[in-house]
């Protein structure tokens, strides 16, 4: 999904997200800051039992509305630039699962609505994910990345 000020880009893929476009998609001569965030599946968890192998995201059919607010939100009054994707489908570790590119003029500005943007998405994006693990445990984990 292509969007309109503050949120140049803001996207549920099942394709493998891009860091490049995301800074491509907020590139402005204006700004003086930017930052990223690439949420990747690791190969381990605190509640499991053995190794992770990979992790299945599925989101609700609002969910690309639901990441643009999101972003809306986390940008307002801010000047800030936000292109942000989450991906969906079977990722192996070391996929990226989120990404996040933030340009803004100074970089508190970029920082803070990055951080913002993704404590959000672990909060209130309606995306849920099944972590698979060596011993085939199957576990469904609560909303966000």
């Amino acid at each position: 999904m292509s969007a309109t000020g503050a949120v140049r880009l803001a996207a549920i893929s099942a394709e493998p997200l891009d860091l490049d476009a995301h800074l491509r998609a907020v590139d402005d001569p204006r700004m003086g800051a930017v930052t990223t965030f690439v949420g990747r599946v690791r190969d381990h968890d605190p509640d499991a039992a053995t190794a992770v192998v990979a992790l299945e995201y599925s989101a609700h059919p609002d969910a690309e509305a639901t990441l643009a607010q999101l972003a809306t939100t986390a940008a307002a009054d801010t000047g800030a630039l936000v292109a942000v994707s989450h991906r969906v489908g079977t990722l192996a570790v070391g996929d990226a699962a989120v990404v996040i590119a933030v340009a803004s003029a100074h970089r508190a500005e970029a920082f803070e609505v990055c951080r913002t943007l993704i404590e959000t998405i672990k909060t209130g994006l309606p995306v849920w994910k099944r972590q698979l693990e060596t011993d085939g445990t199957a576990t469904w984990l609560g909303l966000g990345g």
